[in-house]
């Protein structure tokens, strides 16, 4: 049985989509407060020759203009793929409620892979971690996104 997605998860994996058009690695993220969402973003490393625009990067740094805040404790961060170490560290900075994500990245992840961020002694926020939400449809476009550059 299928079950539809949370709108800010299909969101997420719209903008991953257009991230991959846009040449850049499939990764979207969006940023809710209840059920608005307050910011959005899709990865812009190579557009904008950043090597901290991943997605969740940008819409973290939006969410937090647009609040006027750097504390997003009311907020859940919606992301179509695992965050890395530094995206995971800026999560827990800034005191998200929630994180969910789509397809987990046993090579690059930070939260259930790799360093895992939020499992260390020293991370002083912990959000409450769900992933695998349109799991399936994340790994597609990696897939593909990758398949095409190979």
């Amino acid at each position: 049985m299928s079950f539809p997605l949370p709108p800010a998860m299909r969101r997420a994996l719209d903008l991953a989509a257009a991230a991959a058009a846009a040449g850049e690695v499939p990764v979207g993220a969006v940023v809710t407060k209840g059920e608005e969402i307050i910011a959005e973003a899709g990865n812009a490393m190579r557009g904008s020759t950043d090597p901290t625009a991943h997605a969740e990067m940008v819409a973290i740094r939006a969410a937090a203009a647009k609040l006027g805040t750097s504390r997003l404790d009311d907020c859940t961060l919606w992301v179509s793929l695992e965050p890395c170490a530094m995206c995971a560290a800026a999560i827990a900075l800034a005191r998200f409620k929630s994180l969910r994500f789509a397809a987990e990245d046993a090579k690059g992840g930070g939260v259930i892979h790799g360093a895992r961020m939020f499992a260390l002694p020293t991370c002083h926020h912990r959000p409450d971690v769900l992933g695998g939400i349109g799991e399936d449809e994340a790994a597609a476009l990696l897939r593909s996104f990758f398949a095409e550059r190979r």
